[in-house]
């Protein structure tokens, strides 16, 4: 009977100590192994962020304009939205004029809407 207390003792206090490493650690000896992972993930998500950026661009130049008037979206408007809603600092203006044009097109913005993103710099 000793014994089986005994084992379930040294059971219980390993299984302890290997919860308090967990929470002490906190995954950090697994982060550099998935390091190429995340920056696959970033790579990928960064056309659909500059897509995204660029709706809402177009969302804001149409809600600050008056009915009849036409809707300037610039290209420093998305480069500015990529910066400051997901971080992409690096943003050059012809990646920027590029999801300009394919998501003003997409939303058949040529109705309403003026844009520099055709100009050439």
């Amino acid at each position: 009977m000793r014994d089986a207390l005994a084992e379930g003792g040294f059971a219980l206090a390993a299984g302890a100590l290997l919860v308090l490493l967990a929470l002490l650690l906190r995954g950090r000896l697994t982060r550099p192994w998935w390091r190429a992972r995340a920056e696959r993930s970033a790579r990928a998500r960064r056309p659909r962020e500059l897509r995204r950026a660029a709706d809402m661009a177009i969302a804001a130049a149409r809600r600050a304009v008056g009915p009849g008037e036409p809707a300037v979206v610039r290209v420093a408007a998305v480069r500015e939205l990529a910066a400051g809603h997901f971080g992409h600092l690096s943003v050059s203006r012809q990646e920027a004029a590029a999801a300009l044009r394919e998501r003003y097109e997409r939303a058949g913005c040529d109705r309403d809407c003026v844009t520099d993103a055709y100009d050439r710099p």
